[in-house]
């Protein structure tokens, strides 16, 4: 972008909402100018600023991969002003965009390598990117086996419920979908991400593990992973929930000497070893 803090017009081309709570939505964007389009170059784990004129702007991880041609995916959850705005935003609405923003999940390490990917609750974007990038044909053939731990705490709120669905189908990846409390003709796996990654005990062999969700599941996974024979150095997080700005400017996201929104979001659990325990 010319200017970083001058957001591009785009337009709200689709809406669908994602849980029975109502309060996660997933809106498809698509930009005004087609230059701007072009412009927009982005890789899975990059976020963008959203924003609604006369309200504000927030930090968005981009749900939606590269390789998905001519509109831009955000998974929203209704917390504050601005993604309350945006949950009001009717379809035709325009908004601003700011971006991409940040690093990217680590592309060339994981070229040639098992890909392990864990999210939880609607944490799961930019992992949903990430996905969508490997499994895309013309990429598929650069990575070996891909495996996938999704979980939430009632099936009504995951979220991407027919691409799940989709994935679960594929022959080229393996997909384990757990819930905290099942019901119903619930099928799947019922219990929290960790157990149940313990439970089927992924090969840490030539593999490389990128984590997202809620930070008390990443805090009882990455021992789950080291016992597993999972190194710091083959484990990658994304700090996302810790972004304000975007462009290190306001300090609100660094940890110790790191702007987690100019160093990351995506950090090897190495580096975060080496900084104060604040993600």
């Amino acid at each position: 972008m010319k200017n970083p803090y001058e957001p591009i017009l785009v337009k709200i081309a689709g809406i669908s909402i994602e849980n029975e709570a109502r309060d996660i939505k997933t809106i498809r964007l698509a930009f005004a100018d087609k230059n701007d389009e072009e412009a927009f170059s982005f890789l899975p784990g990059q976020f963008a600023e959203l924003s609604v004129f006369g309200a504000g702007e927030c930090p968005i991880g981009i749900a939606s991969s590269p390789t998905e041609k001519g509109y831009l995916l955000f998974t929203i959850k209704r917390a504050g002003l601005v993604t309350t705005q945006l949950h009001r935003a009717a379809k035709e609405e325009s908004i601003g965009i700011r971006g991409p923003l940040g690093n990217t999940y680590p592309l060339e390490k994981m070229e040639g390598r098992n890909v392990l990917i864990i999210g939880g609750g609607f944490a799961f974007t930019t992992l949903r990117a990430m996905i969508a990038y490997i499994i895309d044909e013309a990429n598929r053939p650069r990575f070996k086996d891909l495996t996938v731990f999704y979980g939430a705490r009632t099936p009504g709120e995951l979220i991407y419920k027919t691409t799940l669905r989709e994935w679960e189908k594929r022959s080229d990846m393996k997909t384990h979908i757990t819930v905290d409390q099942a019901g119903g003709d619930w099928k799947r796996h019922v219990g929290v991400v960790p157990a149940v990654i313990k439970e089927v005990s992924p090969s840490a062999n030539d593999t490389i593990a990128l984590v997202c969700g809620p930070p008390i599941m990443i805090k009882y996974t990455l021992p789950v992973l080291a016992e597993l024979g999972f190194k710091a150095e083959s484990i990658f997080l994304s700090l996302e929930m810790r972004m304000k700005c975007g462009i290190g400017k306001c300090g609100r996201c660094n940890i110790g000497h790191k702007y987690v929104c100019k160093d990351g979001p995506v950090f090897s659990y190495a580096e975060l070893q080496a900084l104060p325990q604040e993600y």
